[in-house]
C-alpha cells in the first residue's frame, strides 16, 4: 500500500483575512499622508491622514471597498492602534518640565479645559447632536483633538459614526488654526512667550500646535508644546471621569429596571493606564534620545493609521443633515478655547 501525502493550501488566519484588506488601505493612507506633508509641510500628517480617510470613502473606485471588505481592518485601526497611539503619547510628556512653566500656568490651563469642556459639552446637548457627539467634540476641543476623542470614545463605548464626526470637526477647525492664528500674533500684542502659550492652550492636536506655533519662533514653539503637554497631561483624569460617570449612570439605570446586570465600564481603561506608565517612567528615567525617537516616529504613525480609519467611516451626507448645528458648535467652542486662553496668558505672562 502506497501512502501519499496530501498537501493542504496554505491560508491565512481568519483574523488577517478580515482585517487585511483594511489594514493595508489603511497603510496606503499613511504613505499618502506622509507625502502630502512632504510636499506641503504647513498639512501636519494626522490632519492629512483624516482628511484622506474621508476622501477614501466617497471616491467612487474606493467608496465600495471601504464599505465593505476594508471595513473591518479600517475599524480595528480606528480603535486598536488609536489606544497603542495614545500609550506612546506619554513619551512626549515629562511632569518636570510641565511644573517647570509654574503654578500659575498649570491652573491657567486647568481653567481653559473646565471651561471648553463644560461649555462645548452644554453647547452640544442644547444644540441637540445625536449621540455622544457633545462629550466627544468637548473632549477633542478641550485636551488634544483627535487623541482625546479616541480615548474618550473608548471609555464611554461610542459608535463609529459619532466619533468620525467628531474627529472631522475638531480637525479642521485645528487646521484653520493654523492659519488664522498667527494673523493675530501681532494684533492682539503678544510676545514669544506669550503667543506660544496661546497656542498652546487654545489649539487642539500637537501637530498643529507645533505648525501654528512655530511661525512666531523657537521660543514661541516651546511654550507651545510645553503648555500642549499639560493640556495632554489632563487626558487621563477626563477619561477617568467619564468613566465614573457612566458607571454611576449605568448602576441607577439597572437599579431603576430592576437588574444589575449592566455592564460598567473600567473607570480608567488599561491603555489610559498605559499612557500614564509611559509619563512615569519618562519622567523619572533618562531615556536614550535614540528611543525617544521612535516612539514619537510609531506613535505618529499609529495615530495617523487610526484617524485615516476614523475619516473612512465619515458619511457625508449624514453630517450634512447636521452640519449647521456641528458648525455652530464648533464655531463656538473654538471661541471659547481661544477667548479664555488669551484672558489666561494674559493674566499669567
Amino acid at each position: 500500500m502506497t501512502l501519499r501525502a496530501t498537501a493542504r493550501p496554505v491560508t491565512a488566519p481568519p483574523a488577517f483575512r478580515r482585517n487585511g484588506p483594511g489594514l493595508a488601505l489603511a497603510a496606503l493612507g499613511v504613505a499618502t499622508a506622509w507625502g502630502v506633508h512632504a510636499a506641503v509641510p504647513a498639512v501636519p500628517r494626522l490632519t492629512a491622514a483624516v482628511a484622506l480617510g474621508v476622501a477614501a470613502a466617497h471616491l467612487p473606485g474606493l467608496r465600495g471597498l471601504v464599505r465593505g471588505a476594508a471595513r473591518p481592518g479600517l475599524s480595528l485601526a480606528g480603535r486598536r492602534l488609536m489606544r497603542i497611539g495614545i500609550v506612546l503619547l506619554g513619551c512626549k510628556l515629562s511632569l518636570h518640565d510641565v511644573l517647570g512653566l509654574g503654578w500659575a500656568t498649570v491652573v491657567m490651563v486647568l481653567a481653559v479645559v473646565a471651561a471648553t469642556f463644560t461649555g462645548t459639552l452644554w453647547l452640544g446637548r442644547r444644540l441637540g447632536l445625536p449621540g455622544d457627539q457633545p462629550l466627544l467634540v468637548a473632549a477633542g476641543y478641550s485636551i488634544c483633538g483627535a487623541s482625546a476623542i479616541g480615548a474618550v470614545g473608548e471609555a464611554a463605548g461610542s459608535n463609529e459614526e459619532d466619533a468620525a464626526t467628531s474627529v472631522t470637526l475638531v480637525t479642521l477647525c485645528g487646521t484653520l488654526a493654523i492659519a488664522v492664528l498667527p494673523l493675530l500674533h501681532q494684533p492682539l500684542g503678544l510676545d514669544p512667550t506669550g503667543f506660544g502659550r496661546w497656542v498652546g492652550a487654545s489649539v487642539h492636536d500637537v501637530g498643529q500646535v507645533v505648525a501654528t506655533a512655530q511661525t512666531g519662533g523657537p521660543l514661541a514653539l516651546r511654550e507651545a508644546v510645553l503648555v500642549k503637554l499639560m493640556r495632554v497631561a489632563l487626558l487621563a483624569p477626563l477619561v477617568a471621569g467619564v468613566g465614573l460617570a457612566l458607571r454611576e449612570r449605568r448602576r441607577t439605570a439597572g437599579q431603576g429596571a430592576g437588574t444589575t446586570a449592566a455592564r460598567r465600564p473600567p473607570v480608567v481603561p488599561l491603555f489610559v493606564a498605559g499612557f500614564l506608565l509611559v509619563v512615569v517612567v519618562r519622567s523619572v528615567l533618562t531615556l536614550p534620545d535614540g528611543l525617544l525617537d521612535g516612539a514619537q516616529q510609531a506613535q505618529e504613525l499609529l495615530l495617523a493609521a487610526a484617524l485615516f480609519g476614523l475619516g473612512s467611516a465619515v458619511h457625508l451626507p449624514t453630517l450634512a443633515r447636521t452640519g449647521g448645528r456641528v458648525a455652530a458648535l464648533g464655531l463656538a467652542s473654538w471661541v471659547v478655547v481661544a477667548g479664555v486662553s488669551y484672558a489666561g496668558v494674559l493674566l499669567t505672562t
